[in-house]
């Protein structure tokens, strides 16, 4: 009996400490040229798409290998220099322009949809895209149907803008939608629990610290700005995923 009662203290302490576990995670939005109106801080979100190869064929000389959330939640073991992309926004250029790079590199990637975008413009993915993007492998999730603050939601608003966005999304792809990220990275801990009762298994903010109660639903992501070289992306990789 002690010896089955250590062995299960072991197993309790690796799974917290996997629960815990963050390895990085880019987020990115536009893949466009900057234009002249562009400001310095819209181009924090905009990367060019000659930036967008180089900071891709950068990781894959590296030897970083891109993973995927539920490779990551699975507990099996990860590749040596494991990686996460992801492209919030619906943005049509993130399947025209990041698509055919992400795979010459047999990248794979994670697409947080606005639903209420879908079709509405060229600017946005339609949904035969983004059922492709989900048969050829990656991984659709939520950005609620309308970019709304999650911090502002309302009891009543956390149907039409999360749960029936979820399930507009699995109708499309004829998958289940697990995952969730939250619009402009922001979240507050009493909305995690209804996110839980929705069925999301982890969710995805910016660069804040994550909830002790709920890590896999405040997971972190740093942008990869366009405003940086390759250079630069590799070093708040190293930077910004220790100890946090």
């Amino acid at each position: 009996m002690k010896k089955l009662s250590a062995l299960l203290s072991l197993l309790v302490c690796c799974l917290c400490g996997f629960a815990q576990r963050q390895i990085p995670i880019l987020c990115y939005h536009q893949i466009r040229d900057f234009k002249v109106k562009d400001s310095r801080t819209d181009k924090q979100y905009i990367i060019p798409p000659a930036a967008f190869k180089a900071q891709m064929k950068m990781l894959a000389d590296s030897g970083y290998q891109t993973v995927l959330p539920d490779g990551l939640l699975s507990g099996k073991l990860l590749p040596a220099k494991p990686i996460m992309l992801t492209f919030d926004d619906t943005n049509a250029d993130q399947f025209k322009n990041g698509l055919p790079v992400l795979e010459s590199y047999g990248f794979k990637g994670v697409f947080f949809i606005i639903t209420g975008k879908i079709g509405t413009h060229p600017w946005f993915m339609n949904a035969a895209q983004i059922k492709q993007l989900s048969a050829e492998g990656h991984v659709i999730g939520c950005h609620t149907q309308s970019h709304t603050d999650f911090r502002h939601l309302k009891p009543v608003e956390f149907e039409p803008q999360i749960a029936a966005s979820k399930k507009n999304l699995e109708d499309i792809t004829g998958n289940v939608v697990d995952y969730f990220a939250f619009p402009f990275g922001y979240w507050n801990s009493k909305g995690l629990p209804e996110l839980k009762k929705i069925g999301f298994k982890a969710a995805f903010q910016l660069d804040a610290p994550r909830d002790k109660t709920y890590p896999n639903l405040t997971m972190r992501r740093i942008i990869a700005s366009g405003l940086w070289t390759s250079r630069d992306l590799f070093r708040n990789i190293k930077s910004g995923f220790t100890g946090r």
